[in-house]
């Protein structure tokens, strides 16, 4: 790990080498394609082959990424403080490849009900049908514990939780998890490396969807999975092998471009998001605000003792109709519908509340929820047209 913070280091972490003959070098690593790679020699060769086969960076064919790949490879691990990251194409795939290296027929995963709801399509269209169960608990030690099982294998977590973005005691858990011999596998999303790190409090694997916060141009789909454990290397680059995954040299460019200007926009944002928070406060129809960096959410104390920083993403919940909440989603001019975030863009999504039903954090059964992304734009423009929208929907 370097020396230096990290907004330093993501300046300049995987550059171009330079160029023996010339001395120059390209500031940005160019994007090097290839399907093929060619060996001088046998011998060369086989030294790659066995350096793959105990989790090296070697590369004998394509689809392992040429040097952006790795430049990409480092970049993650410094952000997350790891010893191995893979890329996979997407977030979603980035849950995959850390659940199924460490599960096979039989075993039980322990998993936070406040996770990413695709968790549970993994579950039932892949993982019952390889014989693997999963129990969904409340996120706390007491519930995990009384849900585990002998053949428990891994404990799933994300924090803050989807959707409500609630504060997991990321500590406590994992420490659960080592003392029952269960491989934490953590969604860090949210915190992409920067604003939070589960590596270092406790967690074994992180999963990113680098789409999001890493990319910030909504330009381009990619997973990214860390570890810090040695052991846990080899099954993760055997089953990413196995599973075939392959990420574009051009996409892997542009989320080196991405990460170099993340931690000037998650602070933005973040700092856009707190404003908008202030807003939503005084309106008498807004019953609760889901944001880890406002003081009056429930986890804003273990925020305050586990994270570095906040983003822009945030809920609220609302003392209204659907059909209300409905019209003031659409009367907005500066936020996009969509379901994504983390991108230059403010996006705005109201949540299907059926999707909510089994967490075990959300207490208001029948009220509209709102998500919001706050983006780059002024925040002034913002706050004025959720202000409009909300005036327009009456």
């Amino acid at each position: 790990m370097s020396k230096h913070q990290i907004q330093t280091v993501l300046q300049h972490i995987g550059q171009a080498n330079f160029d023996e003959s010339t001395g120059a070098a390209p500031v940005a690593m160019p994007a090097m394609r290839s399907s093929t790679v060619r060996f001088k020699s046998l011998a060369h060769l086989e030294r790659a082959m066995q350096d793959l086969q105990q989790g090296g960076r070697s590369v004998v064919y394509g689809r392992g990424g040429m040097d952006t790949h790795r430049a990409l490879e480092d970049l993650c691990c410094e952000l997350e403080g790891g010893v191995k990251s893979l890329l996979v194409p997407s977030g979603m795939a980035a849950i995959s490849l850390g659940i199924l290296s460490f599960v096979q027929q039989g075993d039980h995963v322990l998993v936070a009900d406040s996770a990413y709801a695709p968790v549970r399509m993994l579950d039932s269209w892949l993982l019952q049908r390889m014989g693997i169960e999963i129990s969904y608990c409340e996120p706390t030690v007491a519930a995990f514990t009384e849900a585990l099982r002998p053949n428990t294998k891994v404990l799933y977590l994300e924090s803050p939780g989807s959707l409500l973005m609630q504060m997991l005691d990321l500590p406590a858990l994992t420490a659960f998890a080592r003392e029952h011999g269960l491989i934490s596998v953590a969604d860090n999303t949210w915190g992409s490396g920067l604003q939070y790190q589960p590596l270092q409090l406790g967690a074994d694997v992180s999963v990113i969807a680098a789409t999001k916060y890493i990319s910030g141009h909504s330009d381009f789909l990619m997973g990214v999975v860390v570890t810090n454990r040695e052991d846990l290397v080899p099954a993760l680059s055997q089953c990413h092998y196995a599973l075939g995954y392959s990420v574009s040299a051009d996409d892997v460019w542009l989320a080196l471009r991405g990460a170099r200007t993340m931690p000037i926009r998650m602070r933005e944002s973040a700092d856009s998001a707190l404003k908008v928070c202030e807003t939503l406060a005084t309106w008498p129809e807004v019953e609760r605000i889901y944001f880890p960096a406002w003081h009056q959410d429930p986890g804003h104390a273990v925020w305050q003792r586990d994270a570095n920083g906040s983003n822009g993403i945030l809920s609220f919940s609302l003392n209204t109709d659907p059909a209300r909440a409905a019209r003031f989603v659409d009367q907005l001019k500066l936020f996009g519908i969509g379901f994504s975030w983390g991108g230059f863009e403010s996006l705005v999504q109201l949540v299907d509340t059926s999707t909510l039903k089994h967490h075990s954090y959300w207490q208001n059964q029948d009220t509209p929820l709102i998500r919001l992304h706050i983006g780059l734009e002024d925040v002034n423009d913002l706050i004025a047209d959720l202000q409009q929208a909300w005036q327009q929907s009456i």
